[in-house]
């Protein structure tokens, strides 16, 4: 059949945990489907979405709680009138999406249409999309098996969260790096930074230094007056790093928000890590997300409002402490971690099942 005849419209808009994921799929299908991206104006997607995939993006703009939220809702859902018109211009065949509030008018405009839809919950607790319009959905994917206990109405199959390619092979040190045999620390706010993340790691910065750990610091956009921060050969701070995986696969420890996607990628890389959930997540999701690696002794979770500058030092000291074992040194917690982290199995092939998922529907064109 003709691979024209074959559209598929990827809606996924936002941040990270919504585009790469999206990302991985849409590499994964793209010999068999034409790719059309639906996103939202003045979001990531433009950065982040190739060009050959037709990136269309509307007018949506984030709710806000406050008196009006009620009318933002109802704004979102009225966009369903031009996605219905974009469905009908593209002719498309097949839908994906992975949450957001795109995908809501999108979920409303494909049944309209009759066009089967496909949704992937990446978080352990599903948000309010998959949630509340999952049961419109042909097939709703799962990132993690605990999450279709919140999912009574909905057709789900687990097959995990596909990552971006480079987590699927070993990737070398990048050259930027800071040299050295100190241990080597990985400090990440999401796709949008985190700025309680940042804050901490300036106060602390002059204690991690002194302690020769080597520090790789991805803070996002950040205004100048943050950045400036004393200058060590230790220390490397980028705003961006397309070598996310490379870093991750290469370091000691990983400090981060919690988001389903580091989840993740902390999965398939088995690295130890620390924590810190962004507190305004819907439904909490990301402490929920949290739990899964610290319940099992992978990670140390530490709520933002309970962090300071000396919880920060006491378990970086405590994951860090060095014992002697028949005349060899090691990290006694840290080492506990990894080999926590190693008996967290992860076998499934998320990009393969859900592309079997996807191409099944090319059956029925």
């Amino acid at each position: 059949m003709s691979k024209r005849r074959n559209n598929l419209l990827i809606a996924a808009s936002g941040t990270g945990g919504h585009i790469f994921p999206a990302l991985a799929v849409s590499k994964e299908v793209e010999d068999e489907w034409s790719i059309h991206w639906l996103g939202v104006y003045k979001r990531l997607d433009a950065n982040f979405i190739p060009k050959k995939y037709d990136l269309t993006t509307l007018k949506i703009n984030t709710p806000r709680k406050n008196i009006f939220l009620f009318y933002q809702y109802i704004g979102i859902l009225m966009s369903t009138f031009k996605i219905i018109q974009i469905l009908k211009e593209k002719k498309i065949n097949l839908v994906f999406t992975t949450g957001g509030y795109i995908s809501a008018p999108t979920i409303i405009a494909s049944k309209l249409l009759r066009i089967p839809i496909i949704i992937h919950e990446s978080n352990l607790i599903p948000g309010m999309v998959t949630k509340y319009f999952g049961f419109l959905c042909n097939y709703v994917l799962l990132g993690f098996k605990k999450t279709n206990s919140y999912l009574k109405n909905c057709k789900t199959i687990f097959t995990g969260t596909p990552l971006r390619e480079q987590f699927y092979k070993s990737n070398l040190m990048p050259e930027w790096v800071p040299k050295g045999k100190g241990p080597l620390i990985v400090i990440m706010g999401g796709s949008q930074g985190a700025e309680a993340i940042n804050q901490i790691i300036y106060k602390s910065l002059e204690f991690l230094t002194k302690k020769n750990f080597r520090i790789v610091h991805i803070t996002g956009e950040c205004n100048k007056k943050s950045c400036q921060v004393k200058k060590s050969i230790n220390y490397v701070q980028r705003e961006f790093s397309n070598e996310i995986a490379a870093l991750i696969q290469n370091c000691d420890l990983v400090i981060s928000r919690s988001g389903a996607g580091t989840i993740s990628e902390l999965i398939e890389t088995k690295k130890p890590s620390i924590l810190i959930p962004y507190p305004y997540s819907k439904n909490n999701h990301q402490e929920k997300n949290a739990m899964i690696l610290a319940e099992n002794g992978c990670s140390v979770l530490i709520n933002q409002d309970k962090i300071s500058k000396e919880v920060f030092e006491k378990t970086i000291e405590r994951i860090f402490r060095i014992k002697s074992s028949n005349g060899k040194k090691q990290y006694e917690i840290l080492d506990l971690m990894r080999k926590n982290m190693e008996n967290n199995n992860n076998k499934i092939k998320s990009k393969i099942e859900i592309k079997k998922l996807i191409n099944y529907f090319l059956k029925e064109l």
